[in-house]
Formats: C-alpha cells, sequence, structure tokens
C-alpha cells in the first residue's frame, strides 16, 4: 500500500500552504488527486515529487501554462517524453540566457562597489 497524505499533511511535505494546494489543483498542476472515503483529498509521494519540481521550475521563471502542460503530457506517459524533453529544452536555454544577463550584471555592480570602495579609501571620487 502506497504512503497517501491529506491536504495538510501534503502541504506541509511541499512547504507550501493548504491554499496555495488548493490553486494548484484548480490550475491543472496537481494530477489525479483522489478521494478518500469522506471525500477528502488524498495525495500520493507522485504528487509531492510532483510539486517540488514544479515549485523548483517556477523558481526559474517558467509560467503557469508552460507548468499546466508538463503536467499535461506527463499525464499521457512514455509517449509524450519527446515532447517534455522539448519543453524543458526550451525553458532550460531560457535560462541560460537569463543566466548571461545575470552574470554580466553581477559583473557591473562589482566593478560599481569596487569605485564606491576607492572612493571611500580615498574620500575623493575616482576618475
Amino acid at each position: 500500500m502506497s504512503v497517501r497524505y491529506h491536504i495538510g499533511r501534503f502541504a506541509k511535505l511541499v512547504d507550501r500552504s493548504v491554499h496555495t494546494i488548493r490553486w494548484y489543483e484548480a490550475q491543472g498542476l496537481i494530477p489525479a488527486v483522489g478521494r478518500d472515503g469522506g471525500g477528502r483529498r488524498v495525495y500520493e509521494a507522485d504528487h509531492v515529487e510532483h510539486v517540488l519540481f514544479l515549485e523548483r521550475m517556477r523558481r526559474t521563471g517558467m509560467s503557469v501554462a508552460d507548468m499546466r502542460r508538463l503536467t499535461e503530457l506527463s499525464m499521457q506517459g512514455w509517449p509524450s517524453l519527446g515532447a517534455r524533453r522539448s519543453l524543458l529544452n526550451e525553458h532550460r536555454a531560457e535560462i541560460e540566457a537569463r543566466m548571461v544577463d545575470l552574470k554580466t550584471a553581477l559583473e557591473q555592480i562589482d566593478v560599481k562597489i569596487a569605485f564606491y570602495d576607492e572612493w571611500a579609501e580615498k574620500k575623493r571620487r575616482p576618475r
């Protein structure tokens, strides 16, 4: 028998509020949630893994629409592997481009900090 969780425990496992879990469900981001005899939501270990992955994707800037598409594709099983891989490859390329931009911004910040450090040390504005 697999491990099952009601919504409160599930929310704690994925470090999200019950409200957020319900929102995720309403958005089609948590598939195949069962119900117990009392009608309460019942989540399984696969749901935990799925939500943690989606949270990571959200932090990387993936849109809800793309997360929904990824979830829909995952429900189709192995025939959708190519489409899932393609979606993730596209997202990966977007992240890499943003990382280049962030690295450039970080370098510019370092230059400005060095400028301020020199100004503070010499008590006059550097040229």
